[in-house]
This record gives C-alpha cells, structure tokens and sequence, in this order.
C-alpha cells in the first residue's frame, strides 16, 4: 500500500455479545473514498446493517470514527462522529462531538471502532495502547454522565489523561432521543445514540491518552495552515464565536425572526439581551473549558451571579441550551437555563426534543389538554423551571407521564391527538429541529425535512455559496433559491464531518482542503472535496431508502411551518411553497423528485454505481 498520512489504518471491532475485540486494518481505498468520520461510518453502516434490522437489534452497528486531522495540532482535532440506525427516524443517524476524545482515540493507536451485539449485562469499554478490554459496569447503573466521567476517571486513575463517553439514565431507559455525553457536556446528541448504546447495555467508553505518532505528509505546511485556519476563524468566519461563543447570535435570532418563543405562538422575546452571549460573559464568572489544541476556546464553564439561582457553576449553553431553557419553554431567567441545561445534560438528553417536548405539554397545560393530574401533579405553566426539571427527571427514568414524553414529540402528540396533535414541532421523518424558529430561516427548514441523518445536513449556521464560488444569498425567503442554494451546497458539510475537526475552527473552505492536503498527501481541491461530500450524501439516502423512508414525509409538521403572527416575519407563509421546494431540491440533487431516489447517473457520478440495482 502506499504510505499516507493522517491515518494509523487500524479500527477496532468489537462483539458485546460474544466478547470478541479484534483489530482490523484500514485499506487505503476505503480512506481516499470515504476519508474518516462520518464517511467511513456510513460505509460501514451501510454494508453491515441490512433491511429489517431495527435501531435496538443487537445487529445495528455503533460507530466512532476519528479522521485524518485528528490529533494534530491544527485547533479543535479532538472531534469525532458517531454513525447507527437511530431511533428517532428509524433511519441513518450521524452526530459529532467535540472535547478531547477524538484525539485521544488516535493517540491510542486507532483510528475507530465498532460496536455489534449485545451484552447480557452492563459493561463499560476501556481502550488502549491499541487494544480494548470489555468491562463490568453494573456498579455504574443508574449514574448521571457526569458522575459516571468522575467515578471511571478515578477508578482507572487516568485524570484527564482519559476521555469518557457514556450514557445517563436515559439512555439506559431507553428514551427515544438520548444522548451520549463526554469531556464535560461534549455531546452526541442527534437522532437518539444514546438510545441505541443503551440497547447494547454499554454504559460508557473510555480512552486513555497514549504515545501512537500520526504521520503527516507536509509538516511545515501544516504547521503554516494552523496558524492562517485560526487566524481566519479569530477574525473572519467565526470571529463572533470566539468572542461571545455561539450565544452570541442569540439577540440576532431574536431580531432575525428565528428565535423560538413559547413552542412557535409568538415570535417576541423582549428579554432577549439577558440570554445574548456578550451579556453572559460579561456578567457571569466564565473559566475556559478548551477542547484539543483549541484557539478559539468556546466552550466556557460558568458560574451564574445573579438571579435565583446564583452560586451555581456549570457549563456555558450553547446558543441551543439557551433558546431551549429559555424562550422555547417560557424561561426569562439566564441563570435557571444554566440550571436546566446541567441538570438535561446529567440525565443524557438531546436538549432540542426535550425542549420541543416540554414546550408542548406547556401548551397542552395552557389550553386545558392536560390537567395537572395528567402530569403527576406538575405545574406546568409557561416559564416554570422547577416543573421543567421535574419533568425531565420523568422522562429520563420513562416514570408517569415521562413513559410517553420519552418517545419524543411527534410520537407523544400523535398519541393524545385532536387539536393537540397540531402544536408539536417535528418533521414528519420523526425528529424535532434544532433549537431555532425556522418559519424566519428556510433553508434549515428545508435541510432537517430532507437530511438523511435525522437533523440539518447542509445549512450548518445558514448557507455560505460565496464560499463554493456561487453568488451570495440574495432573498432567503425566496422558495427557489432556497432550494437550488441547499442542493449546491449539500456536500460540503458531510466531508467536514469526515475530518476530525470542530466546523467552528475551520469556516475556510480553502484553507480546510489545503490543511487536509497537507496531512495526507491526496490531491485535493474545493471541489474534489465537495464530490467526497456528495457521495457520503447519496450512501446514507440509499441507506435509508433501503429501510422505509417514506419521500412523502420529508415535510414539517403543521406548527413547525404556520404563518407567524408576530414578530419580525409576521406573515410570511412557507406552506404554499413547501413541496415546490422538495421537488426543486430533489431534482437538483439528481435525485428524482417524487420519489427522492438517487438516479442512476448520480450514483455512476459519485462512485456508487455499485449501488444502482440495490434498491
């Protein structure tokens, strides 16, 4: 094989049910094809998880995936994606985190594994110096993700020369829309993973910090690249990030029209200032909470100053915790959103549908759906914390009303039905958006209808054409562009996610390529970058295709697209032109627009032609 770097070409196969763990090389082609991360991940999902096999069957693989960046020195390689059948769609789920764990896999001596089977009790993994050890955990049943980190760190005396990823008592409890926590609050969040760790009855995974040395192709280049990629983010791209963190476009979202008040009834949130990220780092006591060779140093622990809850030290919400313990659920207090957002994050949740969740039955409670005897005697009006955190106690332990809550909004509001049914927010595929009113930001509208991973696929914080060399946006409400826009820039995303590196620390499309170039050694441009893109794109939609995605419900719920009545976009309808834009958008994917299926030559174009007779 030829040498190539970036890669230690060696991933970790590992049998819950038998016990076996077993190394396996990495093959150059499957690399150049499919480069790490999410690529890879898909490529083995796709070959190893057939039709019929269900998100909690023992056969659905989990898979954590590094990528060639991982580990370096260029600031915020400490990322990895994780890949599985998930439960909210019952389709492909992709989720990165960030923090230390990515990086830590490969100074381990792999690149990634792989979880099969079940084990017939819980365990946890412990991996290193290349190998992995399968582990009793039953003494950790029923802990919280941050209790569970502290108790693994000191019984393996690692410090934070480990890195821990586990599940809280959700995703034990097998709730829909659990989630993996580690580092801290780093999360895998989207389309339940916590759900189907929990049904392997593997707690946690630790990695412990080793000597493995990643070759790299061009040193001096990369070293040159470090600094211009965050020299760029610093200033240009991410630049009110690193200032105010991703909190700092929250009184943006708020004048933009896409900031979510009150479960989608009003579009106003006077208080929006006190929840903005440059209010919160000025007023709260912040400490740095870096992740690998991060410059730009985001993420924060804070400790709330004011306020009935002041004394209490967590971590710093991202703009997501904060739109969710917020204005979503009626909150006008910064200081219990903290509280939440820690107390959630404990519990092992993805804060989006568990925001979306309680937003609902705050409604429900509002209008006289549910009684307070409905919710175990909870006072669910809008704005109480107290209640919120109680009710997220339910659901995690699937307790009382928490036994419905736990599979999610669209399935609990399915269930209660009438008008009710109505006011939940979900895509039709199974899961709720991200924490943001997308009536005033269609393009995300658009990406978590259509995305083969159960949430945004192409829009990450918007969509940047001028970046791929395509005119900028010109009207963001315009039912054409919006979907032409989407199709140009799907692609790009995926291959980032391949990489092993935070998309905060690398807005630089070019500057990306040329740092990816550098390490391995793959001539690499914009666009062949982009066509890796495409084809992880075209792989997880033939996936989910092969396991009943029904194209006809790629569309958003009633309430997730009504006209708003107030606020910034006040009337400005996106139903009249929601199936216009699927089928633009299809088309221009190369897909057929009725039924969203790759075409023939999509697949020839993007090196799947393999899978032209498959479904």
């Amino acid at each position: 094989m030829k040498p190539v770097g970036g890669y230690l070409k060696r991933l970790l196969r590992v049998d819950l049910g038998s016990g076996m763990v077993k190394a396996e090389e990495l093959p150059d082609e499957v690399l150049e094809k499919y480069v790490g991360g999410t690529g890879i991940g898909a490529r083995y999902l796709y070959n190893e998880v057939p039709p019929g096999v269900e998100w909690n069957d023992p056969k659905n693989r989990l898979i954590f995936f590094s990528g060639p960046l991982g580990a370096t020195r260029i600031s915020g390689t400490g990322t990895f994606s994780v890949v599985t059948k998930g439960p909210m769609t019952n389709g492909a789920g992709s989720s990165q985190a960030n923090g230390l764990f990515g990086a830590y896999l490969k100074s381990a001596g792999i690149d990634g594994f792989l979880i099969q089977g079940a084990a017939p009790h819980w365990v946890y993994l412990f991996i290193h110096d290349g190998k992995a050890e399968i582990r009793d955990a039953r003494h950790l049943q029923g802990k919280g993700t941050f209790e569970t980190e502290e108790v693994l760190r000191k019984e393996l005396n690692l410090g934070f020369r480990g890195s821990v990823q586990c599940i809280g008592p959700a995703g034990e409890n097998l709730v829909r829309f659990a989630m993996i926590s580690g580092d801290g609050g780093h999360v895998v969040a989207h389309n339940g993973m916590g759900a189907v760790m929990g049904s392997k009855r593997l707690k946690a995974i630790v990695v412990a910090r080793g000597k493995a040395e990643i070759p790299i192709k061009d040193k001096v280049a990369v070293e040159r690249l470090t600094r211009e990629l965050h020299e760029d983010a610093k200033t240009k791209g991410s630049k009110r990030i690193y200032e105010f963190g991703t909190g700092g476009g929250f009184s943006a979202a708020a004048l933009g029209g896409w900031l979510p008040v009150k479960n989608y009834t009003t579009d106003i949130f006077p208080e929006h200032g006190k929840f903005d990220g440059q209010y919160l780092r000025t007023h709260f006591k912040m400490k740095h909470n870096p992740c690998w060779a991060c410059q730009l140093r985001h993420c924060k622990l804070c400790k709330v100053t004011e306020g009935p809850y002041s004394g209490l030290e967590g971590e710093e919400p991202e703009y997501e915790g904060l739109a969710t313990w917020g204005p979503v659920i009626g909150n006008t207090d910064p200081g219990a959103a903290v509280m939440l957002n820690q107390f959630n994050d404990q519990m092992g949740m993805d804060l989006n549908e568990a925001g979306w969740t309680i937003g609902w039955v705050m409604e429900c409670y509002e209008k006289g759906v549910f009684s307070k005897k409905d919710l175990d005697g909870l006072d669910m009006t809008w704005g109480n914390v107290e209640a919120a955190r109680e009710i997220l106690q339910r659901i995690a332990h699937r307790q009382g009303i928490g036994e419905l809550l736990a599979e999610g909004v669209k399935r609990a509001s399915e269930k209660i039905g009438g008008e009710a049914a109505n006011w939940a927010i979900y895509s039709h595929t199974g899961a709720a958006p991200r924490s943001h009113d997308h009536r005033g930001r269609w393009c995300e509208m658009l990406d978590t209808c259509v995305s083969n991973t159960g949430t945004i696929e192409a829009t990450r914080g918007g969509v940047f054409p001028e970046r791929l060399g395509y005119p900028p946006v010109f009207d963001k409400f315009s039912p054409w562009e919006v979907a032409a826009i989407n199709a140009k820039e799907n692609g790009w995303l995926q291959f980032v996610d391949c990489l092993g590196i935070c998309a905060f620390c690398c807005p630089n499309r070019e500057l990306t390529v040329q740092a990816t170039k550098a390490v391995t050694g793959w001539d690499l441009n914009l666009k062949s970058a982009t066509h890796i893109g495409r084809r992880i794109v075209n792989l997880l939609r033939v996936f989910n295709l092969r396991h009943g995605l029904k194209p006809e419900l790629e569309k958003p719920s009633f309430r997730y697209s009504e006209t708003p009545k107030d606020g910034p976009v006040k009337g400005r309808p996106i139903q009249p032109y929601f199936d216009f834009m699927v089928r633009t958008y299809r088309e221009l994917m190369g897909w057929d627009p009725e039924m969203g299926r790759p075409l023939p030559q999509t697949l020839k174009s993007v090196g799947l032609e393999e899978l032209i007779e498959k479904f």
